[in-house]
């Protein structure tokens, strides 16, 4: 049970270092962030891996899944680490001190710490033979020690030894920090390799006896490589493999070339012989002495700094390069596992219950079994979570065929899968065919009416013939922003296709009914249009009478006296009224004005119409909601009724 965060607990482990977690293709989740890599190895015993970061002074232990386990800090500037050969000790050197550290691979803690007397060093590390063999030394003045760790230094015997490479400070010596190997298989035998000049030496020694015996040396004619940036001793063979892709043999005391691999720069070789090899931005692998891969992972544009097998060759543990300048250890799975190429090409369209025909291949950098088969899963609206259909088989050349019959239509997935073999990994592709479906018919009323405010109006969807489904969803879309669509009933239509709801026309209102389609008809939505007025109504006041005129009934008002004009209106925001004045002259109404009024929160507004001064006069007024000029298009335009007024002495 965790306490606290993972991004925590790597900060924690990894002291200074940035830290953060990462994931590639099929690779596993990744581990810390390191600045400077200084070091890279597995245990097979413990299955763990130890990463030493040079700047931080640490050394972190994952499991084989890349999650930090523990780390241990104030190592010093470690620059490589290996492993004893029964997982019990981590050994990291140490340059700025000159050390080599013993870890115990279990608890991280320091056991011993062993002086080394060299002020270059040391460099590269290596465990081979039942000791700790180290690099030291600067440009034109390398050579190879070792530490013993069954000597106790308490016993006052020097567990490390100094000048150990064979006819050291003749013509057959190194000339720098050399890069060490050793091989699973053989753990008598280290290969050396010089770098940091542009000379070619390397040497495979025999370290079986304690003191190393030359077995191979090669130097300076530059036919078997110019410069080394790595070295890896081929498992179980006569082999070391040079810069990640030139192979060159041994015995009889020299080294001649055997082979290539496609261009890389550094490699690590597996228990079995299989290599991982850093190529730019890409970890390739590949099978004993084959030139074609494996598999391949791309793993970013920065670089790798190392990279490991796990004893088991079940996976690659690498330090790459991220867009921050740091490294980040990914977890590669499933190295000897080729992945195939399959492909999947249905026709784009097709008829509903018409046979169509789909074809595909499959292929590998590794050849695959005779007679693979492929299964099939067919995923339409009858089927949503797949129907298995007939496995097929793959025909010589990779290629395959199989027809089918859709019974549905609409979109129609065929996937097609490879479950893997021993020596492949699993694949899987599809392809989308578009398939017919018959149109149905499908309405609603009342587009275009237009009634009273707040009018309880009922919308009645006919849904034609179908399939299976008889479901219809309608929606109603008040006008304004302020009020969003919803969803006003969805249910199975009636015995005649007919499904109603009652929507409160409050505003115009956009009313959808949605048939979401069958496997056999297709989808289809109608749309119509409804407008609904609003409220309005006026009062007068300052009157002293009503009375009728004719058959009309006035508002009457002494010639001096300014009648108060009360409108009432549906609210909307920053809406207005329009307030229309008429005067009656010689038989006729004229307008005399319209003039907009805005109003209140509470749908209110009251206007002075002023005292015309004189008597004898007969006006009417109404109030009335413009749409699109009374501030808003959420209503249809509505007129309220004419009230008329009489000016008398």
């Amino acid at each position: 049970m965790r306490s606290i965060s993972t991004a925590t607990a790597l900060a924690v482990l990894f002291g200074s270092a940035a830290l953060s977690v990462v994931a590639t293709g099929t690779a596993s989740a990744a581990t810390a962030t390191i600045t400077s890599p200084g070091g890279l190895v597995a245990d097979d015993a413990l299955k763990r891996v130890f990463v030493g970061d040079t700047s931080a002074g640490t050394v972190a232990a994952t499991d084989y899944s890349g999650t930090v386990l523990a780390s241990v800090g104030g190592i010093g500037s470690v620059t490589d680490l290996t492993v004893s050969d029964d997982g019990a000790t981590v050994y990291a050197a140490v340059q700025n001190t000159h050390e080599i550290v013993a870890i115990d691979a279990a608890t991280l803690d320091v056991k011993t710490r062993y002086a080394i007397p060299t002020d270059t060093g040391p460099r590269h590390i290596a465990f081979a033979g039942g000791k700790v063999w180290f690099t030291y030394g600067d440009q034109w003045d390398g050579d190879l020690g070792s530490v013993d760790p069954t000597v106790d230094p308490a016993s006052g015997t020097d567990p490390v030894t100094m000048a150990q490479f064979p006819n050291s400070g003749t013509s057959v010596d190194i000339w720098g920090e050399a890069l060490l190997d050793t091989d699973p298989l053989r753990p008598e035998v280290l290969a050396i390799g010089e770098t940091g000049l542009s000379t070619d030496s390397m040497a495979v020694l025999d370290v079986s006896s304690g003191t190393p015996a030359l077995t191979a040396w090669h130097h300076g004619d530059y036919t078997l490589n110019n410069g080394i940036g790595d070295i890896d001793l081929v498992a179980g063979a006569g082999q070391v493999l040079v810069n990640g892709n030139l192979l060159d043999a041994y015995a009889d005391g020299k080294f001649t070339q055997s082979g290539t691999l496609p261009a890389g720069q550094q490699a690590d070789i597996s228990r079995v012989g299989f290599v991982a090899q850093v190529d730019g931005n890409k970890i390739t692998t590949y099978r004993p002495s084959a030139t074609k891969p494996i598999r391949t992972y791309t793993v970013g544009s920065y670089g790798t700094a190392a990279l490991t097998w796990a004893p088991d060759s079940s996976r690659i543990f690498a330090l790459v390069g991220t867009s921050t300048g740091k490294y980040s250890l990914k977890v590669l799975t499933d190295p000897d596992k080729n992945v195939p190429t399959l492909t999947v090409n249905a026709p784009t369209s097709a008829t509903r219950a018409k046979k169509l025909t789909v074809t595909g291949k499959i292929s590998a950098t590794v050849a695959l079994p005779a007679g693979v088969k492929l299964q099939v899963t067919r995923t339409d609206l009858e089927s949503p979570k797949g129907k298995a259909l007939p496995a097929v088989t793959v025909q010589a050349n990779g290629t395959y065929s199989f027809a089918d019959t859709p019974p549905a239509g609409g979109t129609v997935t065929y996937k097609v899968s490879y479950a893997g073999d021993s020596g492949h990994a699993a694949v899987s592709a599809s392809d989308k065919v578009s398939v017919s479906r018959t149109a149905t018919s499908l309405s609603l009323n009342n587009n275009g009416k237009l009634y009273s405010y707040g009018a309880d109006v009922k919308f009645t969807a006919h849904l034609g013939k179908t399939y299976k489904n008889r479901t219809v969803a309608i929606y109603a879309d008040p006008f304004g922003a302020d009020k969003p669509k919803k969803l006003v009933k969805t249910g199975k239509v009636n015995s005649s296709g007919n499904l109603t709801v009652t929507v409160d026309m409050t505003r115009d209102t956009a009313v959808s009914a949605v048939f979401a389609g069958d496997a056999r008809y297709a989808a289809k939505t109608v749309k119509v249009t409804a407008y609904a007025k609003v409220k309005v109504s006026t009062a007068i006041s300052k009157h002293y009478k009503t009375a009728k005129i004719g058959s009309t009934s006035y508002y009457w008002f002494h010639k001096n006296t300014a009648p108060i004009v009360t409108t009432t209106m549906t609210y909307y925001a920053n809406r207005q009224e329009r307030l229309d004045l008429q005067v009656y002259y010689e038989g006729h109404w004229y307008d005399s004005d319209s003039e907009y009024f805005g109003l209140a929160t509470n749908g209110k507004v009251a206007v002075n119409l002023g005292a015309p001064g004189q008597s004898g006069i007969k006006a009417r007024i109404r109030a009335a909601y413009i749409n699109g000029s009374s501030g808003d298009n959420v209503n249809s335009t509505t007129y309220s009724g004419w009230k008329y007024l009489y000016f008398s002495n």
